[in-house]
């Protein structure tokens, strides 16, 4: 990448010429070796001019790379409540945390030593978001072949992309993970149970009920490739390798034909098996297994969306919350 096509490199007016070398050196190095999107580098370079720009109005003139070294913790934390007054919120701040902080560690693997200004600042808290679960019966359509019967797409892809969903709703599997299983993994047969690894290289086992199992086995029914044991299971309209996009598409056109929301997706059929079990009394602990959850604090935020639908259920239907309401 050149100094001309380095996103944001005409808007360092605040560092001196120095400290833009150094801008241009970073921005080329993740567009290069670490392949970054061209967004998310506008998105850095962005971050980084804010700081600039800040020190330099504060400092009355150009930033250097001795400024940088320089700065203090509470200069840190005053740019940060500069950024929240002029409106930024949590979710905005914390991106702009990771963009300051890369170019910082750039600089130290450059030789200018641990620029600890921005290590020790405690980070925005953002409100976590509840995963949005389906009813049963939203999850049952999406996942069943018959649902898009009247599309104008082969009957084994459609048979192909009902087993994909119905591993992550009757198993609670990532997208990856289903798109990861080999032919020789296929639960088919007396095979009640699929392994997959997980996020971290972990394996896990989950049970296979009946109903996925026999989404599995329709879909190699019809599949026209011959499928190797250590190949792919689920296969492209070429016989390559199975891409989540076309999955996402999939569920995409379903929820204008079924009228479901925009949060009906395939990882809200994982949601939605987590909140299901939990509904019809699971333990917490076991499904945080199934779910291959590293700490048992993610799994409790299923714990917040059971509890809120539970309460709605209630303030509709029983007669005490009715009479609550009225009183």
């Amino acid at each position: 990448m050149t100094g001309d096509a380095a996103p944001g490199f005409n808007d360092f007016r605040s560092a001196d010429a120095d400290l833009r070398a150094f801008l241009v050196a970073w921005l080329s190095h993740l567009a290069g070796e670490r392949r970054m999107a061209r967004l998310t580098l506008e998105a850095y370079a962005r971050d980084v001019r804010q700081l600039l720009d800040h020190m330099s109005e504060r400092a009355g003139g150009a930033v250097s790379l001795a400024d940088l070294e320089a700065l203090s913790q509470s200069e840190a934390r005053a740019f940060l409540a500069a950024r929240r007054q002029a409106g930024a919120g949590s979710r905005s701040l914390l991106r702009g945390l990771a963009g300051v902080r890369s170019f910082l560690r750039f600089l130290e693997r450059e030789g200018y030593g641990k620029i600890a200004a921005f290590a020790a600042v405690r980070t925005p808290k953002t409100a976590r978001r509840l995963p949005k679960a389906l009813t049963v019966g939203e999850a049952r359509d999406l996942a069943d072949a018959d649902s898009r019967a009247g599309e104008a797409r082969a009957p084994w892809i459609l048979a192909r992309d009902a087993a994909v969903l119905s591993l992550l709703y009757g198993c609670g599997l990532r997208i990856s993970e289903a798109l990861g299983l080999t032919r020789a993994d296929a639960p088919i047969g007396r095979r009640d149970v699929v392994t997959v690894v997980g996020k971290g290289g972990k394996m896990r086992s989950a049970p296979v009920i009946e109903a996925v199992r026999r989404a599995v086995e329709d879909y190699l029914d019809l599949c026209p490739f011959q499928l190797t044991q250590d190949g792919p299971l689920f296969v492209g309209a070429r016989g390559g390798p199975l891409s989540p996009r076309i999955i996402q598409l999939a569920v995409e056109r379903m929820r204008g034909a079924l009228g479901l929301p925009d949060t009906a997706t395939p990882h809200a059929l994982r949601h939605s098996f987590a909140t299901h079990l939990l509904g019809r009394g699971g333990d917490l602990r076991s499904i945080q297994e199934l779910l291959g959850h590293a700490s048992l604090s993610t799994t409790q935020i299923y714990t917040a969306i059971d509890t809120k639908r539970l309460l709605s259920a209630y303030q509709s239907a029983h007669p005490r919350a009715r009479s609550t309401a009225k009183g």
